[in-house]
């Protein structure tokens, strides 16, 4: 298992990300064999350069002039000569942008006029760091607290308000995030919708073994902060099966977003279906929980925990399945168990076990009830006997 980890210190942005694959080992031919699939001209160079003296990666893309503004279906349009993974993923981190940039500017996703975004240069980066991380075959990407910076930029209407708007669309309710030292634009809307897309979870960087780390350089070089992105790779020291010689087992922590939304006029026969629901679009728990609301009217408040990736798709499944107009969220850290699943035979039918482990040490062990309903059925006998059985064996 490799579970890579970004330090956004400094921020984030396209050539910065880009510059950090290609550090950790991607080679610059890989993604070049990607851009050429376009041909329309683009072209990666890289060297090595220094950011308040560390050696980095800098990447600087070549491309034609060219006064061509795309949409959306523009850009998916020639995303599809990308092999799958690829593609797909960077088809959503430009449907990120897209969403971003009509709610900055009020208008709909089919009307955007990708300007920075639709350039060439952010296609490069976009597509770039797209096939990097798939290379890297990451089974987690974490990523720290992100530095937006301050101040102002320039975009195609004019001066721009730092943070910038469409980075805050992007990153809301998603990613930890702070102004930072740096009086500029640290995070561009690319950098950002391109981490609201990969990075699994946001914290400190998780226990690991380190195997490598690229440094991604940014344009500036100031003595405020080290312009650079890191990306290290490693294989992690919790959970089953990755224990390391030497290196001491932790309990996993993560952070999740809380959704919640509060219904007082929804057929309460409904719920089941609203939780499965935002299991499938991704929680990784939902619930729902009795309350009395204003005027002392009986309702429920309906509960989910997410990963960040996973936020807009149960946010959707929540105001498709309920009633709600209006959902709350805020950032849950947590503390996890290590988990590993095995089976156990009962008279020829499998059933899983689950087994939560702190620092190595087994903390408890459940019998998945779906299997053992299912078994009862198929033996024709008490689900409760099958359960007896089962945990005797435990």
């Amino acid at each position: 298992m490799t579970v890579g980890w970004i330090d956004g210190t400094a921020g984030a942005s396209g050539d910065m990300l880009l510059g950090a694959v290609i550090g950790a080992g991607v080679p610059l031919a890989l993604l070049q064999t990607h851009l050429d699939r376009f041909e329309l001209g683009i072209t990666l160079r890289a060297e090595v350069v220094t950011r308040a003296g560390l050696a980095a990666t800098k990447v600087h893309v070549d491309v034609p002039e060219t006064a061509t503004l795309r949409h959306l279906p523009d850009i998916v349009e020639l995303l599809e000569r990308l092999p799958s993974p690829v593609q797909d993923r960077a088809v959503a981190t430009f449907e990120r942008l897209a969403r971003a940039e009509a709610k900055v500017h009020g208008t709909s996703v089919d009307e955007v006029h990708f300007h920075e975004v639709g350039a060439l240069d952010s296609i490069a980066d976009v597509v770039g760091v797209c096939a990097g991380l798939d290379a890297l075959g990451l089974d987690e990407l974490h990523c720290s607290t992100l530095s937006l910076g301050s101040g102002t930029t320039r975009g195609a209407h004019g001066p721009i308000p730092v943070p910038a708007p469409a980075v805050l669309a992007v990153l809301g309710g998603i990613a930890p995030v702070t102004a930072g030292p740096a009086p500029y634009e640290s995070t561009t809307p690319t950098g950002a919708a391109l981490l609201a897309e990969w990075v699994t979870s946001w914290g400190a960087m998780p226990a690991m073994v380190i195997d490598t780390a690229g440094v991604g350089a940014g344009t500036k070089d100031t003595d405020v902060v080290a312009n650079v992105c890191r990306l290290v790779l490693g294989t992690p020291t919790s959970g089953p099966g990755t224990g390391v010689a030497g290196v001491a087992d932790v309990v996993g922590t993560d952070t999740v977003i809380q959704l919640d939304a509060n219904v007082d006029d929804l057929d309460p026969r409904v719920w089941p279906e609203a939780i499965a629901a935002a299991m499938r679009s991704g929680a990784a728990d939902a619930w729902v929980t009795p309350i009395i609301m204003k005027k002392g009217r009986p309702a429920h408040t309906f509960s989910a925990l997410v990963p960040p990736a996973s936020v807009e798709a149960v946010i959707e499944s929540i105001f498709r399945e309920t009633s709600t107009i209006g959902i709350r969220q805020h950032r849950v850290d947590r503390t996890v168990l290590d988990r590993s699943e095995s089976t156990v035979d009962h008279r020829g039918h499998p059933i899983r076990i689950k087994t939560a482990s702190r620092y190595g040490e087994v903390v408890n062990r459940s019998v998945e009830w779906d299997d053992v309903t299912a078994v009862a059925l198929a033996l024709g006998v008490a689900p409760n006997d099958v359960l007896a059985d089962v945990n005797r064996l435990l």
